[in-house]
């Protein structure tokens, strides 16, 4: 696991670096189970009406969606066959195959490999990759791919380096310390997945040129100042200007520490520490002067 530089033979070798892919199995083939495979399309950023919604998407590479086992609910001890590479998120996949002959994806977490065996149910090993509810799972643990409510798939720590850890349970209730920093209480119902997910290089990796990005689908991102005033708050004036406000989008939502999360959502009462960001660390320091 690691990055690899190139020797600066032009501009865009000389800025980027890739990734070596030493977790992967067969890292020179590609070899996806066609039964878990579904055609990915794309929109563009454009929604049913043709209008943009989102903003500097379009193009990429052709991808195809691997069906990733996010629930985990077929018990029994599963064959771990490959690590592979999944164009579709940041952290690879593993292939596992049970005893009847079933084969599905799951995230690969750090120091899984093939020839490995991992297990989901109500009360299996807490080793790396098994998947349990937080009820059973022993407190200070590391998990990932963490449910938000029972039965509904793991929604939190998918990406690559991921990892939350199971702090403390109260009656019904899990505390879990998310990557953000944040504190958030979760029904021990909920199952997670141990271990920390791997592919931690991937932060690592700079793109070096602007056609990597558009291989990944990402256009031009244009400043809102170097913009015309009907298409963006900042936009216009006199030559150059510095837009006269405070960094905002084009629907004037504040850029840098404006509060986007409904404060009637009922599950703010299930935060027990918000996520430490700028804004939040400025407004405790006030607290304390």
């Amino acid at each position: 696991m690691g990055v690899r530089i190139y020797k600066r033979t032009s501009p865009g070798r000389r800025n980027s670096s890739v990734n070596d892919y030493a977790e992967i199995t067969f890292r020179h083939e590609n070899r996806p189970v066609k039964s878990l495979l579904e055609p990915l399309t794309k929109t563009g950023g454009r929604n049913h009406h043709g209008v943009t919604t989102s903003w500097w998407r379009g193009g990429g590479n052709k991808r195809m969606y691997r069906l990733v086992d996010f629930k985990r609910r077929k018990s029994g001890v599963a064959n771990v066959l490959e690590i592979q590479y999944d164009p579709n998120r940041s952290c690879h996949i593993a292939l596992l195959q049970f005893a009847d002959g079933e084969k599905s994806y799951i995230l690969a977490p750090l120091g899984l490999k093939a020839g490995a065996k991992v297990e989901a149910g109500e009360r299996v090993e807490p080793q790396v990759g098994n998947c349990m509810p937080l009820a059973n799972i022993p407190v200070g643990m590391e998990v990932h791919n963490i449910e938000m409510h029972p039965g509904q798939g793991g929604k939190l720590v998918r990406t690559a380096g991921g990892v939350a850890r199971l702090m403390a349970r109260e009656g019904p209730w899990a505390t879990l310390q998310l990557p953000s920093g944040e504190l958030r209480q979760v029904r021990v119902e909920c199952r997670a997945t141990l271990g920390q997910l791997g592919n931690l290089d991937h932060a690592n990796v700079t793109l070096g040129k602007a056609g990597r990005s558009r291989h990944l689908g990402r256009r031009p991102h244009v400043r809102g100042k170097a913009m015309n005033p009907h298409a963006h708050p900042l936009g216009g004036g006199e030559g150059r200007s510095n837009g006269g406000r405070h960094p905002c989008s084009p629907w004037g939502k504040l850029a840098k520490g404006g509060r986007t999360r409904n404060p009637r959502k009922n599950s703010n009462r299930r935060i027990l520490r918000r996520r430490i960001t700028k804004s939040y660390g400025e407004a405790k320091l006030k607290r304390k002067k």
